[in-house]
């Protein structure tokens, strides 16, 4: 691994991301990005990393976040949102940089319309979580800090 000092990984958040907290809160829960931003780095800082978090409503831009990762990063956590089921372009995105990935979804995709059961991303990604509200973000990246090596302080 990298020096723990300096390694990073980017939190990647897709589409309607941005509106947690007042988008359908039966299925999200309140919590906000901010919230989401604030657990991501947190938990990054327990393993000597950081986390760069970023959003966006565009797959294009997602794209260019993942390539740019590629020279920037030691792994990639992403919530691509509907992009997830969608998008062969993020799944080769994540194919092509070789970082170690983790998609996280808030609900149980499973659970839900069966046009969400299928996820592009999670056949790229070497884990996929789904159903634990925002504290999936803390198991991925905790998951993520395994596979790459680091460990958490004590």
């Amino acid at each position: 691994m990298a020096d723990a000092t300096s390694a990073t990984i980017y939190v990647l958040n897709g589409p309607n991301l941005n509106l947690l907290g007042t988008r359908e809160p039966e299925t999200y829960g309140h919590a906000t990005l901010a919230d989401v931003e604030k657990l991501c780095a947190e938990t990054a800082q327990q393993f000597g990393l950081s986390a760069d978090c970023r959003q966006s409503n565009r797959e294009g831009e997602l794209i260019d976040f993942i390539h740019e990762a590629r020279s920037k990063a030691v792994g990639i956590i992403i919530n691509a949102g509907a992009y997830s089921h969608t998008s062969i372009a993020l799944h080769d995105a994540i194919v092509g940089v070789k970082l170690p990935t983790v998609e996280v979804h808030i609900s149980n995709i499973h659970a839900r319309e069966s046009f969400r059961h299928h996820s592009f991303t999670a056949k790229a990604a070497f884990a996929s979580i789904c159903g634990f509200g925002i504290d999936g973000y803390r198991l991925a990246i905790s998951g993520l800090a395994a596979k790459i090596g680091a460990r958490a302080s004590t």
